[in-house]
């Protein structure tokens, strides 16, 4: 290593600590041309260095084991010089404390079977909290929103302008902010355990798992991150280091379900069973079975991959687990701003503009005098929305939808959560003041809406089916 230090040095212009490390490098390496990159080594230090591969085949001698046994050796070394352990019987330090509660706690929480079931109960505790949580601000919200339509009807005259502004614009956004509250609740926890250490140890317990379909426990991470937005799972997706398996876990990350459809998702469930008539954990299970069904697809697409285009040697995991701390609130506050913000921005911005687009879609062009005095669906069927959804409608009829359904579906492209305020607009849901009435409005005009042949439209199949749909679906324009 000296001399080729010292030729790296001489002949090749490397200062002192790049000309070690490369000199390492090309003792084990044995492709030179890769080390050195775009410049040639110097005649002398390629002499050199070929000398010393000659001996050392003559000699039998493995160089990157040799090479791999001094570290070891050195560290092994240096921890004797550095570390003592603390004698029996005396009083251990806070950091010695801290270390052995760690391993008390790993030693279940790692567990292969106790580490599971806290893993299932934690997932379950998170989803429930969504829903039992979020009851309160969703009211204020709703309150709000009932109070600010109310206020700004009284200032527009009736008209084409009045009913932009309330059954497009406010009844659009207003049906999305609702569920502001679930999101951040979401938020909360994903911070929660990542704060306090728990999300190594997740990563960890997955890993068993994920080996099994090609992927190693380091994309456990992107892929939680994914529950709330794909696009960040994607990103964190570039701290793996295998290149095949980074596109692997880019490639499904998607399929786990963003915070985007979980309007979607809360809609639906409250449409197809009743929290007065059905225990809450019927909701909470619907819930998790969605998330169950974006993960296992994720899981099949990941082995599916590492079978055929990404085919390479099983992943090996390499991750140090963090002390336990307790959490840091304001991080945690922090990552919960930083999330409702992107969404109340998406919400003021793509959403509104869509929402707009889509009532205009919705109400022009105005039926013929004829049938002036028709319902609103007929009149609907008339507008631009309406053929674009019967030109749809043959290729979703297999699924249960309708052209009704369509138009919502080809609006939430652009963004999940504005199949919501689709829906809102196509069945002319407004803002009512009144706190109840409000909460239940839409889930009502869901439930209550019927096929031409009088048939109800959103049946408990049709419901399941379209949260399918959705845990599937190809991905929002911003992820693609």
């Amino acid at each position: 290593v000296s001399e080729l230090q010292a030729s790296l040095r001489a002949q090749d212009g490397k200062g002192p600590l790049v000309a070690r490390a490369e000199a390492l490098l090309l003792l084990t390496d044995p492709d030179p041309v890769r080390v050195a990159g775009s410049t040639p080594l110097s005649p002398a230090t390629a002499r050199i260095l070929e000398s010393w591969k000659q001996r050392w085949a003559a000699d039998g001698t493995d160089c990157s084991g040799t090479l791999v046994a001094a570290r070891y050796e050195a560290i092994g070394r240096l921890a004797r010089e550095t570390i003592v352990p603390p004698a029996t019987g005396t009083r251990a330090t806070d950091a010695d404390a801290t270390l052995l509660m760690s391993d008390r706690i790993d030693s279940v929480v790692t567990h292969p079977v106790w580490g599971w079931l806290i893993f299932a109960a934690i997932m379950a505790t998170m989803f429930l909290g969504i829903f039992t949580l979020a009851g309160i601000p969703m009211g204020w919200i709703e309150t709000l929103l009932g109070w600010l339509g109310e206020h700004v009807s009284a200032l527009i005259p009736p008209g084409d302008f009045h009913d932009l502004v309330i059954d497009g614009a406010l009844a659009g956004v207003g049906g999305v902010l609702v569920f502001l509250p679930q999101i951040l609740i979401l938020f909360f926890f994903i911070g929660l355990l990542e704060s306090t250490g728990y999300m190594a140890r997740a990563a960890f317990i997955m890993d068993r798992v994920m080996s099994r379909v090609g992927l190693n426990g380091k994309s456990f991470i992107p892929l939680l991150s994914s529950y709330a937005c794909a696009i960040p799972g994607i990103m964190a997706a570039r701290t793996i280091e295998e290149p095949k398996d980074r596109l692997a876990t880019i490639l499904v990350a998607p399929f786990m379900s963003c915070s985007a459809r979980l309007p979607v998702y809360l809609l639906l469930i409250a449409a197809l069973v009743s929290s007065n008539e059905v225990p809450l954990g019927t909701q909470v299970g619907l819930m998790l079975l969605m998330y169950f069904l974006g993960t296992a697809g994720a899981f099949a697409f990941a082995w599916l991959f590492k079978k055929t285009l990404l085919r390479g040697a099983p992943p090996l995991m390499i991750m140090e687990l963090p002390p336990y701390r307790l959490p840091r609130l304001r991080d945690v506050a922090w990552q919960m701003w930083e999330r409702a913000a992107v969404f109340v921005k998406r919400a003021g911005t793509v959403i509104l503009a869509l929402s707009i687009v889509l009532w205009f879609l919705a109400n022009f062009p105005k039926p013929p005098a004829s049938a002036e005095g028709e319902p609103p669906v007929g009149a609907l069927a008339h507008s631009f929305a309406g053929r674009a959804g019967h030109a749809l409608e043959p290729l979703i009829a297999p699924l249960g939808f309708d052209w009704r359904i369509g138009i919502g579906l080809i609006q939430s492209f652009a963004a999940r959560e504005v199949f919501n305020s689709s829906m809102g607009v196509i069945f002319a849901v407004e803002n009512t003041g009144d706190e109840t009435t409000t909460r239940a409005h839409l889930r009502d005009a869901l439930r209550a809406s019927v096929r031409p042949d009088g048939q109800p439209l959103f049946t408990p199949l049709v419901c399941l089916s379209l949260m399918v749909f959705y845990v599937f679906a190809m991905q929002c324009i911003s992820t693609i």
